[in-house]
């Protein structure tokens, strides 16, 4: 794949020569039997759905359901004994805290992670059931970090942080070792970043093995900040995105060294291509993935052009979603493929008026979901009603009948379309 050239980032005290395939095979070696050696399977459905060869690496199937166990756990094998004994602190409200709280319990040393106090409950509840400590403090993340690192001083603690320390990204590293043995056809690696931790760690590797391989970032486009600090531009940052989990706005200082070195480019996904994602995945995988899982595969969806024809590796990075959102995005992604639709009527306040509209929907066997009626709060005359009709069909043609039909009886409808 063309290089585009990263301009290189200025990274003062930090050598981006400090990770080598050598220190990743030594993660591996390290980890072995403590992790799950995911399988990385050859999609053919997603590959002929984007034109390119897809294979994919199941890290959702990690026990806490993500990458970050790897990171977190060759950390914690490379303490010494005071280390141990005092434990190891860290500010997290995601895949990073359950993954170091989990490893931590299991090998003996006292974990600690700082949360900011907005974080939902399911999340403290989740790393407190692997055995994590949770202290709760600030508004933000950025204070939530602040105060671990005061922690890490008062309370004479190792600060184990989620990506940019070398030995974190060797463990995550790791990843590209097991892909590249078991699909060593690979030409390119399409990574989701956060912080750089993962691409850093399996670009470093993957690069060292097979130096021509591809390496492309993906962030979601509410949150550029690596794609921002490689390419030297000044975009905002920030927004309700549903990969939360590379929600980051400022990325490594190692990690953005090393990238501007070795990284091919880093492009952006937009959310509803992220929601898209998770939905084929489940459905054509049958396997559950949060919203920054599927931004490698909403990347090759997005950029089908750049993928096409060549052999692409996916890491399904983690599969914590909660659940009621997932069902808000398979159903979105229901109406956005025409199969669910909200239509919305203008009626006469008169007998049967509703009956003969619910007749056309039955005619064209297009099933009714909900329906409201609003005579309050309408511009209408005193006479008139809205009516808005939640319904599926088998696709969006069978919808486009009915709204044509029921504009031939002279009705007034319109669509009430997702963003």
């Amino acid at each position: 794949m063309e290089n585009l050239a990263l301009q290189p980032a200025t990274q003062p005290g930090f050598d981006a020569d400090a990770l080598t395939l050598a220190d990743v095979r030594a993660a591996a070696e390290r980890i072995s039997g403590q992790v799950v050696r995911t399988p990385t399977l050859y999609s053919k459905t997603l590959s002929a759905l984007t034109g390119a060869d897809i294979w994919l690496k199941f890290e959702n199937l990690q026990f806490t359901a993500a990458y970050k166990e790897r990171g977190a756990l060759n950390a914690l094998l490379q303490l010494n004994d005071e280390q141990r004994s005092r434990g190891v602190i860290a500010a997290s409200a995601g895949n990073h805290a359950q993954g170091l709280s989990y490893h931590g319990t299991r090998l003996g040393v006292p974990v600690t992670i700082v949360m900011p106090r907005t974080t939902p409950t399911v999340k403290v509840m989740q790393t407190e059931a692997v055995g994590g400590t949770v202290v709760l403090e600030g508004e933000t993340f950025d204070e939530a970090y602040a105060h671990a690192r005061k922690l890490e001083t008062e309370l004479g603690l190792t600060f184990v942080h989620p990506f940019d320390d070398p030995k974190v990204a060797a463990g995550q590293g790791t990843v590209a070792l097991e892909m590249l043995e078991d699909a060593p056809d690979i030409e390119t690696l399409v990574i989701p970043i956060g912080g750089g931790g993962l691409l850093t760690g399996m670009g470093v590797a993957a690069r060292a093995l097979k130096p021509s391989i591809g390496l492309v970032g993906v962030q979601a486009s509410l949150f550029p900040s690596m794609y921002a600090k490689l390419k030297h531009l000044d975009v905002p940052c920030g927004g309700d995105t549903l990969a939360e989990g590379i929600a980051v706005k400022e990325p490594g200082t190692f990690t953005s060294a090393v990238l501007a070195k070795i990284a091919d480019d880093v492009v952006l996904v937009g959310e509803p291509a992220l929601e898209s994602a998770v939905a084929l995945l489940l459905q054509i995988e049958k396997t559950v993935v949060e919203g920054a899982g599927a931004a490698g595969l909403a990347a090759v969806m997005t950029h089908k052009k750049r993928f096409a024809g060549r052999k692409i590796g996916l890491v399904l990075t983690g599969g914590n979603i909660d659940t009621r959102l997932l069902a808000n995005v398979l159903l979105r992604d229901l109406a956005r493929s025409g199969r669910l639709a909200r239509l919305r009527l203008t009626l006469q306040d008169r007998p049967g008026a509703l009956f003969k509209v619910v007749e056309e929907f039955n005619r064209h066997q297009v099933n009714i979901l909900e329906v409201w009626h609003q005579r309050i709060f309408t511009s209408l005359p005193a006479k008139g009603l809205t009516a808005e009709i939640e319904c599926e069909a088998r696709d969006r043609e069978q919808i486009d009948l009915l709204v044509a039909a029921l504009r031939g009886n002279g009705y007034d409808v319109t669509r009430v379309e997702l963003g």
